[in-house]
């Protein structure tokens, strides 16, 4: 047989027959069982349907599942099925198998035989099992062995009753209990994923193909749990915060003249005759007030674009200035290094050490007390090293040869920064910004520090503050475009809002307004990272044109 047959032959091996159909039965029944032990322990699904035990189907599921993997394996050892297995089951799954025997042979030796001072004898005993389990055993037995042989004990823990609806396990010397409700979710789930683990493995053969096959089901899984996460996360929130978020909502049209507005300089106001659509929505359009009917978070939402703004402008220059430094003018050595490497400490600072920063530094030279300014100033210190991080990965990664073309024309160094390379990098400074703008957006400890003072006001901080007038003294116009008075006052914002209500409520996770907060900070959140996205992709648009 020809080279480029065997290879042919070890792609195709478990593609079709027997093999593909009965490793795919063990995968498929393994998911099922992964899913539904998930929805079972977040108690989404019922324990008992129809009369029947949930957990007592998916044991027998387990239990049928692991006997077709044994008769797969069985069956290839009589050479009835086309299987490649290695002669072990390799290095790391010893070290993996290793590291359970440990834990199961102390658990067993200290808490089920109650010899308390002997569990290393029982951990170094289960290790080596696992050792042996792994290295001896040709592949496809070993991994049959665990796969099928852990589905098989826990099918029978389940349908024998010894961990029933009415068990329960404290360890001694620990507090904790373990309970039926919690501990068999948890194992018929382990046990499930291990079983499609080793089904996919079956399904191609075993050996390298199988590996490879076992380890792409993995990375699904964990992609797949990670979104499930996400999404049951939002969901969570966006169900228990949406009643509360949109209680009150009116509208309607307006038939009657309407007051508009009054430009600066006219003694008149604006009167609009047209009809017009009016919308009301009080939990994100008012205060707190006690004349108010319905309480909402206005001057929190107020207070954290402020902040996010503030924070956005000061440190994307200077992070993107610092990146264009660092990568296009200074020279790559220690100081480089050096600064990379604190780049990535003050990223990976707690938030708390910022805002203890800007409690002891800035509040006392700025207002001395808490300001919107201090908010915005600490917020911008952590946003700063991850700007600089990702702006100078953006720039590393615009090809040299586009700096060499620009030069070639005799175009300076700042002329092929700021007209070539910093297009280039747009989008993956953008991608940081909205990266950070994730992070400062609901950070609480440091405003905690300098930011914050009525957790629950009646109007926001009024920064914006248009006017115009005449004065005697030269220039004799008097211009105003911010308040700097609501800079220097104290505000609030949505995460120090939704942590007040908490805390004022001793923690009652059933509170409706703090859901709702919860939402709304959320919807904020997303609003940025919209923003953001927009931005990237007119910055890819332009790039691309």
């Amino acid at each position: 047989m020809s080279t480029d047959t065997r290879v042919a032959s070890a792609l195709d091996r478990g593609s079709t027959g027997p093999l593909r159909y009965a490793g795919g039965a063990v995968v498929v029944t393994g998911a099922i069982v992964l899913v539904a032990s998930l929805l079972a322990f977040a108690q989404v699904v019922p324990a008992t349907v129809m009369g029947v035990s949930l957990f007592d189907v998916l044991a027998v599921a387990l239990v049928a599942a692991a006997g077709c993997l044994i008769a797969v394996v069985v069956t290839a050892r009589f050479g009835m099925l086309d299987v490649a297995p290695d002669h072990t089951a390799g290095t790391s799954l010893a070290a993996v198998f290793a590291l359970i025997g440990v834990v199961t042979g102390g658990l067993v030796t200290a808490q089920t035989l109650g010899f308390g001072t002997l569990w290393p004898v029982g951990a170094l005993v289960g290790g080596a099992l696992g050792v042996v389990l792994a290295v001896v055993p040709r592949e496809d037995s070993a991994l049959a062995a665990t796969g099928g042989g852990f589905a098989l004990v826990v099918g029978g823990l389940v349908l024998t009753d010894v961990i029933g609806p009415g068990w329960r396990w404290q360890p001694e010397g620990l507090s904790a209990a373990f309970t039926a409700a919690t501990t068999l979710p948890i194992l018929l789930g382990v046990a499930g994923l291990l079983l499609a683990w080793v089904g996919a493995q079956a399904a191609a053969g075993f050996g390298t193909q199988g590996r490879a096959r076992g380890a792409s089901l993995l990375v699904s899984a964990n992609a797949a749990g990670m979104i499930a996460l996400l999404v049951v996360l939002v969901s969570f929130i966006a169900v228990r915060g949406w009643g509360p978020m949109t209680e009150g909502i009116r509208f309607g049209l307006f038939w009657e003249p309407v007051t508009w507005f009054q430009p600066p300089g006219w003694d008149e106001y604006v009167v609009i005759s047209s009809p017009l659509v009016w919308f009301h929505w009080p939990f994100v359009m008012e205060g707190f007030a006690i004349t108010n009917t319905i309480n909402g978070v206005a001057p929190a939402i107020v207070g954290t674009v402020w902040l996010v703004v503030g924070s956005v402008t000061v440190a994307v220059p200077l992070g993107v200035g610092t990146a264009v430094f660092l990568t296009e003018y200074a020279e790559q050595g220690r100081l480089t290094a050096l600064v990379e490497v604190a780049t990535n400490g003050l990223w990976s600072t707690p938030s708390i050490v910022y805002g203890l920063f800007g409690l002891a530094f800035l509040v006392p030279r700025i207002s001395n007390g808490s300001s919107l300014l201090s908010g915005m100033l600490v917020l911008s210190f952590m946003l700063l090293p991850l700007v600089i991080i990702t702006s100078r990965e953006a720039l590393l990664n615009v090809p040299d040869e586009y700096r060499d073309a620009s030069a070639a024309l005799g175009v300076s160094r700042w002329q092929t920064i700021k007209s070539v390379v910093l297009p280039a990098a747009m989008p993956g400074v953008v991608t940081g910004a909205i990266l950070g703008v994730g992070r400062i957006a609901g950070e609480t400890a440091p405003i905690l520090l300098v930011l914050t003072g009525e957790p629950f006001p009646e109007t926001g901080p009024d920064v914006l503050d248009f006017g115009a007038g005449f004065t005697s003294s030269f220039p004799f116009v008097e211009l105003s475009v911010f308040s700097t008075e609501a800079l220097l006052q104290p505000a609030t914002a949505l995460p120090y809002q939704l942590y007040a209500t908490i805390t004022a409520g001793v923690g009652n996770v059933s509170n409706g307004f703090a859901w709702a907060t919860a939402l709304v900070l959320l919807l904020v959140v997303f609003a940025f990272y919209a923003v953001g996205i927009v931005s990237r992709r007119y910055f890819d648009t332009k790039l691309q044109s």
